[in-house]
C-alpha cells in the first residue's frame, strides 16, 4: 500500500525511508522526494539566515542603546553564535554561502529592520552596509 504524499506526510515520509533502505528505488515517489530534499537545503539556509539576523540585531542593540545593554541581550547574541556554530558543524558547506559578501548584506537590510523596531528608532539611523566583518559578529569575544 502507497502512502499519498498529498494525504499523510508523515506516513509518507516514513513509507520513503521504507523503501530507500530495501532498496526498492523503483517504487519510490522520486517527484515528491526531490522537492521535500530540495526543501530541506533552504531551510538550513533560511536557518542561518534567521539566526544571524537576530545576531545581527542585537549587536546592534549593544552599540546604539548601550545605557540598555542587559544580559538577556548577550544571552541571545551568545545563543546565536552558537546555533550558528552548531548549524555549521551540521552542513559545513553553509560557510561557503555565508562567507559570500552579498549573503552579510541581504541579512545586514533585515537586520537593522529589526533592530529598529525593537528599539524604536529609525531605520536611517543604524548604518546601511555592514559595518563588521562576518568574523567579529561570530566572534564570541566581540561586541561593539
Amino acid at each position: 500500500m502507497s502512502i499519498g504524499y498529498n494525504e499523510d506526510f508523515y506516513g509518507w515520509v516514513n513509507e520513503q525511508a521504507r523503501l530507500l533502505k530495501s532498496g526498492a528505488l523503483n517504487q519510490l515517489d522520486l517527484e515528491n522526494l526531490v522537492e521535500e530534499i530540495e526543501c530541506m537545503g533552504r531551510s538550513e539556509l533560511s536557518a542561518l539566515r534567521s539566526r544571524l539576523r537576530v545576531l545581527i540585531a542585537h549587536l546592534l542593540k549593544w552599540k546604539y542603546q548601550p545605557v540598555l545593554q542587559s544580559t538577556s541581550w548577550r544571552l541571545t547574541i551568545d545563543v546565536q553564535r552558537e546555533d550558528i556554530g552548531d548549524l555549521l558543524v551540521v552542513s559545513p558547506s553553509l560557510k561557503y554561502k555565508m562567507k559570500q559578501d552579498a549573503f552579510v548584506e541581504q541579512v545586514w537590510g533585515a537586520a537593522i529592520r529589526f533592530a529598529s523596531k525593537e528599539t524604536g528608532h529609525s531605520v536611517n539611523s543604524f548604518p546601511a552596509s555592514p559595518i563588521w566583518t562576518l568574523d567579529e559578529i561570530l566572534d564570541p569575544d566581540f561586541l561593539p
